[in-house]
């Protein structure tokens, strides 16, 4: 059964993806590095701001260096958050869901965002006190697909909860991305993928697709593993 279930933020929880976009194009189309929705989907959702804007610029053929980079996460960020001051929907059923998760098993948010994209956002909901623990794009070196979020989410949820027996096998990601399945799967968990932001066949990486999480109970998460 279950042990744990740890949810990925951008296009499970609420849909900021096309804000993150717009962010983005706020700062590229200045820079001539501007690209459309579509190259967006294809290429950058799922990566957090680092590698979205080094791989930007390397399609492009231009350096990057670390101040630049720096400064071009900040500028971002403030556009991010310009963007979301007017408020952010949840996907259908999700803060439920959440909400009957916490309390009954470990729960934790394994996000490639930053602390300041997510956490108010989460406080908006009425759901930041709803994760053991949160995992974001500061707390790691490599982004989504890389593993290490997961892994670092998974053992953070050993420490909190040592008599639970968690172990990377009895949990379960709920992913949106492929590159979020690869990072939980490179992990060594299981995943229960949405199709909020891609198809069935784009995210056949995991164990198990629903189109929505609406329809998505306790009971289910539990006996998914």
């Amino acid at each position: 059964m279950t042990a744990a279930v740890i949810f990925d933020f951008d296009g499970i929880i609420v849909d900021t993806e096309p804000l993150h976009y717009r962010a983005f194009q706020e700062i590229l189309i200045p820079l001539g590095l501007g690209y459309s929705w579509e190259d967006y989907l294809r290429f950058y959702i799922g990566y957090d701001d680092r590698d979205a804007f080094r791989n930007t610029f390397l399609s492009a053929g231009r350096t990057l260096d670390d101040g630049e980079l720096k400064a071009l996460i900040e500028e971002k960020g403030a556009a991010f958050q310009r963007i979301i001051a007017s408020g952010v929907e949840p996907y259908q059923g999700v803060v439920g869901l959440l909400r009957s998760i916490a309390g009954n098993l470990p729960l934790g948010l394994c996000s490639g965002a930053l602390p300041s994209d997510v956490g108010p956002i989460l406080k908006h909901l009425g759901i930041a006190g709803s994760f053991d623990v949160i995992v974001t794009a500061a707390d790691v070196r490599a982004s989504k697909p890389d593993p290490e979020s997961y892994a670092l989410a998974v053992t953070r949820l050993i420490s909190a909860y040592p008599a639970k027996g968690i172990k990377p096998g009895n949990c379960l990601a709920i992913e949106d991305t492929p590159a979020g399945i690869a990072s939980a799967r490179g992990a060594g968990l299981k995943v229960l993928a949405v199709t909020n932001s891609y198809t069935e066949d784009e995210l056949s990486g995991a164990d198990r697709i629903v189109a929505s999480l609406a329809n998505v109970n306790l009971h289910m998460l539990r006996n998914l593993i």
